[in-house]
Order: structure tokens, then sequence, then C-alpha cells
């Protein structure tokens, strides 16, 4: 009965390790990562406004008791 043979079972097996390694490299490359989106600083902004940015007085009609 002959024997088995297992002189290149070790470059086979490192060979599909570095293989599969690889491969999963390039899949993470390609993948998208979530990113936190960037800190905005307020005062560096473009005032994109219609009116002028101070205080303005809201006239709201008395409220009325309700009567139930």
């Amino acid at each position: 009965m002959p024997q088995l043979d297992t002189s290149t079972w070790f470059t086979t097996i490192m060979t599909m390790l570095l293989t599969l390694y690889l491969i999963m490299q390039l899949k993470l490359l390609n993948m998208n990562h979530y990113q936190p989106p960037l800190t905005k600083n307020p005062n560096l902004q473009a005032r994109n406004i219609r009116w002028q940015p101070k205080w303005t007085k809201t006239c709201l009609p008395h409220s009325q008791s309700q009567q139930f």
C-alpha cells in the first residue's frame, strides 16, 4: 500500500492562506466604511439667510381663556 506524500502540503496550505488574506484585503479595500461627519465651525460658515441676523419681535394674538 503506497504512503501518502505530504511533502507539498505546507507549501499548498501557506499559499492558500496568503491568497485568502489578499482576497480579504482587496474586498475590505473596496468597502465604504462609515466616516463621522466633519465638525463645522459656525463662524466659518457663509451666512445664506434672507434676513438680518438680529432679534425680531414676534407679535402673537392675546391668548384667550378657554372654557369648556
